[in-house]
């Protein structure tokens, strides 16, 4: 299993690829906020394990298994994404809310969110009762 670090990466390239086609070390370096030679070295590891394969100068390709990956972690970051919408958190937190929390839940966990967005995607009582229980309590912490 990729580190977290790894996912970080995995997900960018992964990205970048399907928006662009292609994903460079400058484009990676500038979306994750690192310095090109970190980028570097991690697309050096990743190669190694059979994510990506990397040829110096000449760019690099995910692998079935970097691309499997790569789309299933897109999947966990919109879904905690869509999921932290609907239960009303703030949009200006939301992205931040997400990279925070979206290595530290097991798939299992992702999953099971999986299932309760389709639930409150699928009965709009559920989402008028959550937000008739978030106004109550907001009102409450206002007194």
């Amino acid at each position: 299993m990729p580190t977290p670090s790894m996912e970080d990466y995995i997900e960018q390239i992964y990205l970048l690829i399907e928006q662009k086609g292609y994903a460079r070390v400058s484009d990676i370096a500038g979306n994750l906020s690192v310095q090109p030679s970190a980028v570097t070295k991690m697309v050096q590891k990743l190669d190694k394990d059979n994510y990506l394969i990397y040829e110096k100068y000449r760019g690099l390709t995910l692998t079935p298994k970097g691309k499997k990956i790569g789309k299933r972690l897109v999947y966990r970051h919109d879904l905690l994404e869509l999921f932290l919408n609907l239960i009303g958190v703030e949009e200006e937190n939301i992205y931040d809310d997400v990279e925070g929390i979206e290595h530290h839940l097991s798939w299992n966990a992702i999953d099971r969110i999986g299932d309760l967005v389709q639930l409150l995607q699928g009965d709009p009582t559920l989402l008028s009762r959550l937000k008739e229980i978030q106004e109550k309590t907001e009102s409450e912490n206002e007194t």
